[in-house]
C-alpha cells in the first residue's frame, strides 16, 4: 500500500465531506444538545443537580465512565502516541483495569457509604478541612487547565481540518458553548445520559476507522510485518523514551490511581449510583469496554505509520484517519462522534469543576446558602470555568504533543494526592497535620522538580520516574509529621478506612449472591482478559 501524499493530507478536509456528511454532523450534534437540555427539567436540589439524584444504574455508569475517559483528548493522544512511540501507550489503558479492581475492593465502598458529594469532602472526613481545600484547588486547576483545555484543543483539530479558514479560538468557543449549554441547565444527569449515548457512537465510529485503516494499509499481517517490532510491543526496555517498563510498573499505577480513584470527574459518576453494587458493576463494565481500545483506537495509529508516514505532528493522526479512510456518509457519522466526544467530555469536566467550586469552596465559606442558591452558583461557576478553559485551550498548540502535555503535568502535580489517599486508606496513624504537610510541601517539590527536569532541563529522567520519586518523598513527609504529632482517630475518620472486619462482612454479605452478580468474580474475569492481551502483545 503506497503512502498518501502529504499534499493530499494537508488539503482542505472540508472538501472531503459530502452534503450527507454535513447533514449527519449537524443532526447528531443538535440531537445531543437537545437530549442534554431535555434531561434538565427535573433539577430541584444539589443532590439532583450534582449527583443525578443518586439513582444511576450500572450500564449508564459504565458507558459514561468510558465516554468520559475516551474523550477527544484520548482519541487524539492514543492514536498519536501509537504513531510516535508505539502501542506501549495502551499500557495506560489496560493498567486502568487493575486499578479499577483495586478501587472496587478497597476504596469505592467507603466513598459510597459516606454519602459525600465530592472527593475533597471525603478527604476532609479522613483528615480535616485543610486537606479538602488543598485537594479541591488542585483538582480545579487540573480540570480546567489540563483536562478541559486539552479536550477543547483536541476537538478543535478536526474543526480546523473541516473549517481551515476559521481561527482556533473560534472553533474552541463554539464547541465549549454547545457543551456548556446543557451542562449548565441539566447537571450530572444530562452529562451521564449524553455520555452513555456518545459511548455507543464512539465505539461504532472507532470500529469503522479501525476496519478502514487496516484495509487501506493492506491488512493485519501487512501492518504487523511492515512496522518496527518495537512499535507493536507493550513491554519496553528501561531506556525506552515512551513507556519504559519500570515506569509501567511504578509510574503508571500512581497516575492511574489519581485518575480513576480520586479524580472528581470520574468518581462523580459512581457517586451517583443507586447503591454500592451498581457502582461496582458500572466501574467493572467500563473496564470491559477498555479492552478493545487497543484494536479500535491504538492500532489504527500504527496503521497510520504506513498510510501517513510523514506527518509532522502526531496529534494529526486521528483526524486524518477519520477523513481519509472512510466512505461518504460514514465520515460524517464519525466526525459527528468525534465532535460529540469533545462536547460530552467538556461537559463532564465542567460539571465536576463546578461541583468542586460550589461545594468545596463557596459553600465552605457560606454554609447557610439555600439549596436553590447552591444550584444557581453551580450553574454560574460552570459558565465562568468554561470561559477560563476556552482562553487557555489555544495555548496547547505551543507544546510538542498533546500526550506530552497531559502526562507531564499529571506526573508532577498528583503525587501528594496519591500519597495522602493511599496512606490514609490503610494506616490509622496518618494524621491531619501529616496530610496537610504532604499536600503543601509535595506541591512545592513537584513544582521544583518540574522546573529542574522539564523547564531548565538540568536533569533528563522520564516523567514516569518523577511520579514514584515524588510519591515516596510525599509519603515520607506525611509519615514523619504524623509520627511527630500523633492524633486520636475519630469515628468519622475511621469510617473512611479499609479494615479486615469490613472485608469479612463483605464476604458474609456476598455469600448467597449469584456468582454472576459477585463483583469479585467479575473482577477476576476482567483481570484474566486483561492479562491475556498483555501476554499476547508483550
Amino acid at each position: 500500500m503506497s503512502a498518501l501524499s502529504m499534499g493530499a493530507i494537508d488539503a482542505s478536509a472540508s472538501a472531503l465531506l459530502t452534503l450527507l456528511d454535513w447533514l449527519v454532523v449537524g443532526v447528531y450534534a443538535a440531537g445531543l444538545v437537545l437530549l442534554g437540555v431535555l434531561m434538565s427539567r427535573r433539577r430541584v436540589g444539589p443532590v439532583d443537580y450534582f449527583l443525578a439524584s443518586r439513582a444511576t444504574r450500572w450500564p449508564a455508569i459504565g458507558l459514561a465512565l468510558f465516554a468520559s475517559n475516551m474523550s477527544s483528548t484520548a482519541l487524539v493522544g492514543l492514536a498519536g502516541g501509537a504513531y510516535a512511540i508505539g502501542i506501549s501507550v495502551y499500557n495506560y489503558e489496560w493498567s486502568a483495569n487493575v486499578i479499577l479492581v483495586f478501587f472496587c475492593v478497597f476504596l469505592l465502598p467507603f466513598i459510597i457509604r459516606s454519602q459525600t458529594f465530592t472527593m475533597p469532602e471525603f478527604l476532609e472526613r479522613r483528615y480535616d478541612r485543610r486537606a479538602r481545600l488543598h485537594f479541591a484547588l488542585l483538582t480545579l486547576f487540573l480540570n480546567i487547565f489540563v483536562d478541559s483545555a486539552a479536550i477543547l484543543y483536541s476537538g478543535s483539530l478536526v474543526g480546523q481540518l473541516l473549517l481551515p479558514g476559521w481561527p482556533l479560538w473560534l472553533i474552541v468557543t463554539i464547541l465549549a458553548c454547545a457543551a456548556g449549554l446543557y451542562t449548565v441547565l441539566g447537571g450530572l444527569r444530562a452529562v451521564i445520559y449524553t455520555e452513555a449515548v456518545q459511548a455507543v457512537v464512539l465505539i461504532a465510529g472507532a470500529l469503522l476507522i479501525s476496519i478502514g485503516a487496516f484495509s487501506r494499509a493492506g491488512g493485519w499481517h501487512s501492518v504487523m510485518s511492515s512496522v518496527d517490532p518495537a512499535f507493536t510491543s507493550l513491554i519496553r526496555p528501561s531506556h525506552d523514551s515512551g513507556v519504559p517498563w519500570p515506569g509501567l510498573l511504578l509510574g503508571i499505577p500512581l497516575l492511574g490511581f489519581y485518575y480513576w480513584c480520586t479524580n472528581q470527574s470520574i468518581v462523580q459518576r459512581m457517586l451517583s449510583a443507586k447503591n454500592i453494587d451498581q457502582a461496582r458493576w458500572g466501574a467493572l463494565f467500563a473496564g470491559i469496554l477498555k479492552l478493545p481500545v487497543l484494536f479500535l483506537m491504538v492500532l489504527p495509529g500504527t496503521c497510520a505509520l504506513i498510510l501517513f508516514p510523514h506527518l509532522t505532528r502526531p496529534d494529526m493522526v486521528y483526524p486524518n484517519l477519520i477523513l481519509r479512510v472512510l466512505p461518504a456518509g460514514l465520515v460524517g457519522l464519525v466526525v459527528a462522534g468525534f465532535i460529540a466526544a469533545t462536547m460530552v467530555s467538556i461537559s463532564s469536566m465542567l460539571n465536576s469543576a463546578s461541583t468542586l467550586l460550589t461545594l468545596d469552596l463557596v459553600k465552605q465559606f457560606r454554609p447557610l446558602l439555600s439549596d436553590a442558591h447552591v444550584v444557581r452558583i453551580g450553574k454560574l461557576s460552570t459558565a465562568i470555568l468554561l470561559v477560563v478553559a476556552v482562553a487557555w485551550a489555544p495555548q496547547l498548540q505551543r507544546f510538542p504533543s498533546l500526550w506530552q502535555y497531559l502526562q507531564a503535568v499529571l506526573a508532577y502535580a498528583v503525587p501528594p494526592v496519591v500519597a495522602v489517599f493511599l496512606l490514609g486508606m490503610f494506616w490509622r496513624g496518618a494524621t491531619a497535620d501529616g496530610a496537610a504537610a504532604a499536600m503543601r510541601w509535595g506541591s512545592v517539590l513537584g513544582f521544583l522538580l518540574f522546573l529542574v527536569n522539564v523547564v531548565f532541563e538540568w536533569t533528563h529522567f522520564h516523567f514516569l520516574y518523577a511520579a514514584p520519586i515524588l510519591t515516596v518523598l510525599d509519603s515520607a513527609i506525611l509519615v514523619a509529621v504524623s509520627l511527630q504529632r500523633p492524633e486520636r482517630v475519630s469515628a468519622l475518620s475511621e469510617a473512611t478506612m479499609w479494615t479486615l472486619e469490613f472485608s469479612r462482612s463483605e464476604r458474609a454479605r456476598l455469600q448467597y449472591t449469584s456468582f454472576w452478580k459477585d463483583y469479585r468474580v467479575q473482577s477476576a474475569v476482567l483481570l484474566v482478559l486483561t492479562a491475556a492481551i498483555v501476554i499476547i502483545f508483550r
